[in-house]
């Protein structure tokens, strides 16, 4: 009864199969069949195989009990959990299958009702109640519960290969035991979208289980001595998943973390915009009229720091801009398309990582780590960049911005929300020529833009991602050329700083909404 060949194979006598999801089924069946397998199956399954030739055990008829309300309770009796669950190197466990006239199973085959297909397509309460499956989670976790005698198989993916190993004596206890992780993973994250579609009427709900796949093993982490790899949600469709890869070394830990900052950015920028980000960190941004004058002035914002960074553009990489990009050292390139003269010119480069990516959503959670927890955010929205002065912002001074100056002005605060806090961006014609980020003070974050800017702060404008709690900040913006800045307010001092504003001549909007960055 418990049957393993000369090379640690179990061969399959017996398969139970009962899945929602008929990809391939029939092809893999018939392999079954030929080599002797009696399948046992119920209701649709059970139908699908007979209309297609496939000889098949009812499971009623193993049972000897009908379904009953309505499907709910076919597969959960002793006579079925009993042939998946025996252990057959336990005596006691042989002598209960022979007093019962029990036959076990070698192999379950079962996919799940399809909940979370059924919730994505709009589904009411009670018709997504009616796709939680029950049986079927039951039937995997007992098989890869007992995976030293059982295979179990949840991914149509599979099939050909276990049916191979099959036709080849039996399943392997290395087949086995992977059969078995992956089932367990199924259920769980089974579990999580059902877990999910409790709280989905909360941003932030109160219970949060995220099933992650390893995507791919990396080099290693921010570290050579740190192990990393990269996950993805389970049947969640991120940016970078769809996003192809066309030249270069394979991406890693940081690569990955500057390449979402950058293309974040990006997408966020009005009209034809290009980033160069390091360390997470914009240290160019800049909008224009051509995406060649754009990606030149972005790198001439900081071109020191921007050595080696990651490039984002918004729109389809040409040959201008690819004769431009070539010339400097750059680790990665986000595009959303790229045309072929430009992706033969970016060949000679090597090393160069070309991405051509969908725009990001923003629609996820944003999570930090904590030891053994997290801290969970909605993720953060810039103001929308149309025309005009946005909603909620109000200016301060007496000095009102001018067309130029408010269009400056958007741009550097978009910046800003972009920047590690403290931030302060300087921005001139649409890009941004100095950027204070991740400083402790809020001057400190201001004299650093006002360095990296030198002279081309005269004229220009600046964001600060959090109100001034003293008027320093601006003292130095203003000695420094600066003629306009935007801010969230909110201080104690507000009345000093918009004072602060109108002895200098500087025009003032507070938004109303602060954009920290940690």
């Amino acid at each position: 009864m418990g049957e393993v060949n000369e090379t640690g194979q179990i061969p399959v006598r017996r398969a139970l199969i009962s899945v929602s999801d008929k990809t391939g089924l029939a092809e893999f069946a018939a392999r079954l069949v030929a080599v002797g397998v009696e399948i046992v199956s119920s209701g649709g399954t059970a139908r699908y195989l007979a209309d297609r030739g496939i000889p098949v055990v009812a499971v009623a008829d193993v049972t000897a009990s009908p379904e009953i309300l309505g499907g709910r309770v076919k597969t959960l009796h002793p006579r079925i959990h009993g042939g998946i669950l025996a252990d057959l190197g336990e005596a006691s466990h042989r002598e209960d299958l022979a007093h019962h006239g029990i036959e076990p199973f070698q192999l379950v085959v079962v996919n799940l009702y399809p909940f979370e297909d059924t919730v994505a397509a709009g589904a009411g309460r009670r018709e997504a109640i009616e796709k939680i499956d029950i049986g079927g989670p039951t039937l995997i976790r007992a098989a890869a519960k007992n995976h030293a005698w059982v295979s179990v198989v949840v991914d149509p993916g599979r099939y050909d290969e276990v049916a191979t190993a099959i036709e080849d004596g039996g399943l392997t206890a290395q087949l086995r035991r992977a059969l078995a992780a992956e089932a367990f993973f199924r259920t769980a994250a089974y579990d999580a979208a059902i877990v999910g579609w409790f709280g989905a009427d909360a941003t932030i709900p109160p219970r949060l289980v995220l099933p992650l796949e390893q995507v791919a093993p990396l080099r290693y982490g921010e570290n050579p001595h740190q192990e990393a790899a990269l996950f993805s949600q389970w049947r969640r469709d991120p940016w970078w998943r769809h996003a192809e890869q066309l030249q270069g070394k394979a991406m890693s830990f940081n690569n990955y973390a500057d390449a979402e900052a950058a293309w974040r950015l990006a997408n966020d920028l009005p009209g034809i915009g290009a980033v160069v980000v390091k360390h997470m960190n914009p240290c160019g941004v800049a909008i224009a009229d051509e995406l060649p004058a754009a990606f030149r002035a972005a790198w001439d914002g900081d071109p020191l720091s921007a050595f080696g960074g990651v490039v984002a553009v918004n729109r389809p990489l040409d040959e201008r801009t690819a004769v431009e990009l070539a010339a400097y050292f750059v680790e990665v390139v986000v595009c959303p398309a790229i045309d072929r003269r430009a992706a033969d010119i970016l060949a000679g480069r090597k090393n160069l990582r070309v991405i051509v990516a969908p725009p990001p959503s923003g629609a996820d959670l944003d999570l930090r780590r904590l030891e053994e927890g997290f801290l969970i955010q909605e993720r953060d929205r810039v103001d929308g960049p149309d025309g005009g002065m946005p909603p909620g912002w109000e200016v301060r001074s007496s000095r009102r911005p001018d067309d130029r100056q408010l269009a400056d002005l958007r741009f550097s605060w978009i910046v800003a929300a972009h920047t590690r806090s403290n931030a302060v961006v300087i921005a001139n014609d649409g890009a941004a020529v100095g950027v204070g980020a991740g400083d402790q003070s809020r001057v400190g974050a201001a004299e650093r833009a006002v360095r990296r800017a030198g002279r081309r702060a005269e004229g220009a404008v600046a964001a600060s991602d959090a109100f001034l709690p003293f008027r320093d900040a601006l003292d130095t913006l203003a000695d420094a050329g600066v003629v306009a800045l935007v801010e969230p307010g909110g201080s104690r001092r507000d009345d000093e700083v918009v004072e602060a504003a109108d002895e200098r001549g500087l025009v003032l909007v507070f938004t109303g909404r602060r954009h920290f960055l940690h």
